[in-house]
């Protein structure tokens, strides 16, 4: 490379070199998946459908460590209650639609109020953790923070599994389907309602986060606090109140996740524990903190898997993708998007 190419290369911003690998990076994944789906159409479907709930758990996940530098390991958690949830609450609910097979409004919307309830109750708990631990914790030392909140985040994930399997037992708790519909057909392939539903459910709630964070004013406030604690706070932005919504979306997100893939994922007190760390998988391959990296690499994740499985084995399914995190940990730290998270190697 001659002095000339070097110092051309140097000018060029850091921002266009990580949209650039971006783009390369989308443009292969979609090529590889146009290519396999021609052979095989439900592989593009599983993809879809498995990477969009990866995306809503990683996206909660690298929010919270970008704006709080928390690394989360009751996410997992977060993901059970919100099955354990859906599941009491879609109960009677199903009870109601059998006795009533003709009442369509109830047949379509009824699944949607556990979900709803169970983002909500999953957002109550990420406020509840700010007020009583967080926050304490943050009040009394900052010394060692992300190593004290991984401890505290591990310490409080234990005591909810075991809370879980001492009230409701380990024997697995779930639903057939959440919508008694006949499959569709896409490509040729049959698509179970359930499945389709995930998609939209994930792809609509993807999108509305997107333009929080992008477009209003709190979701600007907050990404300018995941960037600049200090120079965000003179500028009058109120920390309390933005860890607070942090933490309430994060952990909302996490329990919708568990909401919607019941149908898929029945409720055992560690049904979170695998979603949890592909969750972490996607937020190291995308870049600590980096929300809407995390959201592609969701569906990146999703690709290898179902390709793993379907040529590979499926016993390699969660080997494969540890493997390329190790590789990105090794050759590229800061993930193939090149986000860095605040003050983390100080801390």
């Amino acid at each position: 490379m001659t002095t000339a190419t070097a110092t051309n290369l140097k000018q060029v911003p850091l921002l266009k070199r990580y949209a650039n690998l971006t783009s390369l990076i989308l443009i292969v994944s979609v090529a590889v998946m146009i290519v396999v789906s021609i052979g095989n159409p439900s592989l593009l479907v599983n993809t879809l459908v498995t990477g969009g709930m990866w995306a809503l758990m990683a996206g909660g996940l690298a929010l919270v460590f970008g704006v709080m530098n928390i690394p989360s390991f009751v996410h997992g958690d977060l993901f059970m209650i919100g099955t354990l949830i859906a599941l009491y609450i879609f109960g009677p609910i199903q009870s109601l639609i059998q006795g009533d097979p003709q009442n369509a409004a109830l047949k379509w919307a009824g699944p949607f109020v556990g979900m709803v309830i169970a983002f909500a109750v999953g957002a109550v708990v990420g406020v509840a953790l700010e007020l009583i631990l967080f926050r304490q914790l943050r009040q009394r030392s900052r010394g060692q923070w992300v190593m004290n909140t991984f401890l505290l985040t591990a310490g409080v994930g234990i005591i909810l599994e075991n809370l879980a399997m001492i009230v409701f037992g380990n024997l697995p708790k779930g639903i057939s389907r959440y919508w008694d519909v006949a499959p569709l057909k896409i490509l040729g392939v049959p698509v179970g309602i359930d499945r389709l539903m995930t998609f939209v459910i994930a792809m609509v709630t993807l999108v509305v986060f997107s333009i929080f964070l992008q477009r209003t004013r709190t979701g600007r406030a907050m990404r300018a606090v995941s960037m600049d604690e200090t120079g965000a706070q003179m500028a009058g932005i109120g920390l309390t109140r933005i860890y607070q919504l942090t933490l309430a979306l994060s952990c909302g997100l996490a329990a919708l996740a568990g909401a919607v893939l019941l149908w898929q994922t029945p409720f055992i007190p560690t049904v979170g524990t695998t979603p949890l760390l592909l969750a972490w998988y996607v937020v190291i391959l995308a870049g600590l903190g980096n929300v809407q990296g995390a959201i592609i690499g969701g569906f990146l994740v999703a690709m290898v898997q179902q390709l793993t499985g379907f040529y590979i084995s499926l016993d390699w399914v969660d080997v494969l993708p540890t493997a390329i995190i190790i590789l990105i940990l090794l050759f590229k730290p800061s993930g193939l998007f090149g986000s860095e998270v605040k003050g983390i190697w100080e801390q």
